[in-house]
């Protein structure tokens, strides 16, 4: 197969030996899929990051798109995520075959990207994310698989683990707002609903008559609060091209609490637990510029008072 280069480096280096048995495995994973949902598929999209997502047409002429990744903790919960939204503000499942991460979605048109609003109607695109998130939150269930915000926060101890008990490049005092902020948000937390984890501009998707429906949900369980954290990062850079990125962030938490009678502060300080986290999963080693947006929001979003 002739895949992007980048896919290839970014699969190997997120999941290793995994990653390659799956990249070697794929062209047999896809006649495999093929035949079982019977679909003609088309010529992948560009843009692939960690799975393999392909536009394909069904038996009966309908089209959906092929999701196939690496089989971890994330795509269980994104495939439970999916299940348990059955639609409703996100992508319709179609299939799943949860143990191997492949997933058959219904394909969304026109399917525009919500990111090109940001940068013409800010309001008006965080509007739309507010009105996604109401579609989405749901009280979580009582059993589940999905991911917590809390086990999200244990990676965080990775961190020091890494550099033998210290900090290595990040902030001494980030890492220790961060530490603290989780203990202490989770401790107090409201009623847990079903998040997306992961609803940027990118994630959001037009459909016909003028919806939006949110891709490819982390599946995390938590308070509501936690969501926006996605929000405010991105679209990625767009922050820093604002005058004041303080000031576009507060409008941000202050819109976003109007539209959903949500609390601000927390909102403000999950974002930044968050966002260090964030920060954190892209570390590299060979790369000192890897996650420095992150933390430049966080620090602006900690003295945000």
């Amino acid at each position: 197969m002739n895949l992007p280069p980048s896919f290839v480096t970014t699969i190997c280096n997120a999941f290793g030996e995994e990653g390659h048995a799956f990249l070697h495995n794929l062209p047999t994973l896809l006649d495999e899929y093929v035949q079982r949902w019977e679909l003609t598929l088309l010529p992948a999209f560009t843009n692939l990051s960690y799975n393999y997502v392909t536009p394909a047409v069904r038996r009966d002429g309908s089209e959906a798109v092929l999701k196939l990744g690496v089989p971890h903790r994330d795509s269980r919960s994104e495939r439970e995520a999916l299940a348990f939204y059955a639609g409703s503000g996100c992508v319709h499942l179609l299939e799943a075959d949860a143990d191997r991460a492949a997933l058959l979605l219904a394909r969304l048109r026109p399917g525009a990207l919500l990111r090109p609003l940001a940068f013409e109607d800010d309001v008006q695109a965080t509007a739309i994310i507010a009105e996604v998130m109401r579609a989405l939150w749901r009280p979580a269930p009582a059993l589940h698989a999905m991911l917590t915000i809390g086990e999200w926060a244990k990676e965080l101890v990775e961190l020091r683990a890494t550099f033998g008990g210290g900090v290595g490049p990040y902030p001494s005092h980030l890492i220790d707002i961060a530490e603290h902020l989780f203990a202490e948000l989770l401790a107090s937390s409201g009623p847990p609903v079903v998040l997306h984890g992961d609803l940027h501009h990118e994630n959001i998707l037009s459909t016909q008559g003028g919806r939006w429906l949110a891709i490819d949900p982390k599946g995390v369980v938590g308070e509501r609060e936690f969501e926006v954290y996605a929000l405010l990062r991105n679209p990625l850079g767009w922050p820093f091209t604002q005058p004041d990125v303080a000031c576009a962030l507060r409008r941000r938490i202050d819109q976003v609490a109007d539209l959903l009678a949500l609390d601000r502060e927390r909102m403000r300080l999950w974002s930044v637990a968050q966002c260090v986290l964030s920060a954190w999963w892209d570390y590299d080693a060979s790369n000192p510029a890897s996650g420095q947006d992150d933390l430049r929001i966080a620090e602006i979003l900690w003295k945000l008072r």
